[in-house]
């Protein structure tokens, strides 16, 4: 219950964006309460396919010994998957990219956020699961790719040229 209501209050302090994410599971991972979570997010524009994250959770004994309150480490990882029908909406085509999902993991600094690049050459998406954070950039990066070719794919603007 305590611990609860401690990531409740957490959550809410560090403006954790919930609304794409679904919880999925839970993995207890040491008596400290720290756990791996999994999240389901489903892309906005792309209807048809989901990402499962995991990411680290760091538990209220973890926090209480160690402190550095309100920051979870920079790993996870990304895996996404056709779910259903592809309907791809307007998205970007250039090689950046843009953010499908981000999630706060400390209070201003770090973000955990995925990012979808469209391969032209492959008629691939690819998923970039990786930390945003002002100084001291992370390395730690998770990519999942979701293939369109064999598919029966629905752009909303027509595919785009070669």
């Amino acid at each position: 219950m305590l611990r609860t209501l401690t990531a409740t209050a957490l959550i809410a302090m560090m403006g954790v964006s919930t609304s794409l994410a679904e919880e999925v599971g839970e993995v207890g991972v040491d008596w400290l309460g720290n756990d791996i979570v999994i999240e389901a997010v489903s892309d906005p524009d792309v209807e048809g396919v989901t990402c499962h994250i995991s990411y680290f959770d760091r538990g209220l004994i973890d926090r209480l010994q160690k402190g550095n309150w309100f920051e979870d480490p920079s790993n996870s990882s990304i895996a996404c998957r056709q779910t259903g029908p592809i309907k791809i909406g307007k998205i970007e085509l250039d090689e950046d990219g843009e953010e499908v999902f981000k999630q706060r993991r400390s209070i201003i600094w770090k973000q955990l956020v995925v990012k979808r690049i469209y391969d032209r050459t492959n008629d691939t998406l690819i998923y970039l699961s990786h930390s945003r954070q002002v100084q001291d950039g992370s390395a730690k990066m998770s990519m999942s790719t979701v293939p369109l070719f064999g598919a029966e794919v629905e752009w909303a603007e027509g595919k785009p040229e070669e």
